[in-house]
């Protein structure tokens, strides 16, 4: 029997009917006339999304990883400096793409649980007189431990010390779920993937270029062929790529960006918001607590729950899918075996978050830990009930 149940790993997240049809398509002539009607509505689109009016967008037939080698590649040179924290998973293998690219990074190391520290970032960059830090790179929502950052305090933060550098966001567990704000935080690099808030298959990775970064590019002397921004460029004005798209991918895209700004984004945000607080109301009913060491922290695409001491929370993952068929995430890095997550983002609902609430409470008692069945359930029922407030406010 082929599984229906949803999943609730962080990414690739479910993927709507309509979506999943739009990327079915027979094979497109990339170079005829019809690709320039999927090729620049969906960038368009992912503009729109990220709220930038400026940047140029492109996007490359990979994953967020790409977009990531995108970043510097096309900005930096051979011995830039770069200043990052280090507080999850996916900020350190950025810090460490940027190693393996010749880059000296200033690394912060930063508690896992805890934000990007705009602060420490401000210090550092008053004291690089030389202008040796050439970017500043931020992951606005840490997928591993299910922390968002203050990217605009990290602009402050840039701004108040006078530096030039440029401001790169990993956005690919945020963009398309939370508020996100290229053009007022001023980011120079956003990047982000197809498999998580535009709700794709994995394939995509998706950047958006500030002109500053676009004037960068134009000095840069690190490789990159398939990554090139210019080769992108010239390509996109031809309406067409400077090698094979992946079309179908893009046609989702498009319809995805269309759904989502049809929705209004403030809605998109507010859903994935009330879906969060949801998940978070069952943690404390369990009597267990977020990674995110403070609730400005928390995330709103997914909770990192911390477990008993000496309990591997690992354990809670493999046991859901062997025994009940259904996927969470678990715990990477430095938090491997002490968390196990819940993501919450892409196309879900209400009822469908229950059903994944009620099946880790089936999980835990299975495996002993004291947890009350339906007490998560009961406690995120208290968030996401709304049918009879609103029933009251008709009859009044």
């Amino acid at each position: 029997m082929i599984s229906q149940n949803p999943v609730f790993i962080p990414g690739p997240t479910n993927i709507p009917e309509v979506i999943r049809k739009a990327c079915d398509m027979p094979t497109v002539d990339h170079r005829s006339p019809f690709f320039a009607s999927v090729l620049h509505p969906a960038r368009e689109g992912v503009a729109k999304v990220m709220r930038a009016t400026d940047a140029e967008i492109y996007i490359i037939p990979g994953t967020g990883t790409g977009g990531w080698e995108a970043a510097i590649a096309n900005t930096l040179n051979p011995g830039d400096g770069i200043l990052a924290a280090r507080n999850g998973l996916f900020s350190h293998k950025w810090i460490d793409m940027c190693q393996r690219f010749g880059l000296e990074v200033t690394q912060v190391d930063v508690q896992w649980g805890d934000g990007v520290p705009a602060d420490k970032f401000e210090e550092i960059l008053r004291a690089d007189k030389a202008g040796k830090i050439k970017a500043v790179l931020a992951t606005h929502n840490e997928t591993a431990t299910g922390v968002v950052s203050d990217i605009a305090a990290v602009r402050r933060a840039m701004d108040a010390a006078g530096h030039g550098a440029l401001l790169m966001v990993d956005g690919v567990s945020s963009i398309g779920c939370m508020p996100f704000e290229f053009d007022g935080w001023g980011v120079d690099v956003a990047v982000t993937g197809s498999q998580k808030g535009f709700m794709l298959p994995a394939g995509l990775g998706i950047t958006g270029f500030s002109q500053k970064a676009i004037a960068a590019s134009k000095t840069a002397t690190l490789p990159r062929t398939y990554f090139s921004i210019d080769d992108m460029r010239k390509g996109y004005a031809a309406n067409a790529y400077p090698y094979t798209p992946a079309v179908g991918l893009m046609n989702g895209l498009k319809l995805a960006t269309e759904m989502m700004l049809a929705e209004g984004l403030d809605n998109v945000f507010a859903r994935h918001k009330r879906l969060a607080e949801g998940v978070r109301a069952a943690v404390f009913a369990w009597d267990m607590k977020p990674c995110a060491l403070r609730p400005e922290l928390y995330s709103d695409t997914v909770t990192a729950i911390c477990t008993p001491e000496g309990f591997n929370a690992s354990t809670i993952v493999s046991h859901a899918s062997e025994h009940y068929d259904m996927a969470f995430g678990t715990g990477l890095g430095d938090v491997a075996g002490k968390v196990f997550r819940i993501g919450h983002l892409g196309m879900l609902t209400d009822a469908m978050v229950l059903s994944g609430l009620a099946t880790v409470e089936m999980v835990m008692s299975d495996l002993d830990l004291n947890v009350t069945p339906g007490s998560g359930v009961a406690a995120a029922q208290g968030v996401f009930r709304r049918g009879a407030a609103s029933m009251k406010a008709a009859a009044q």
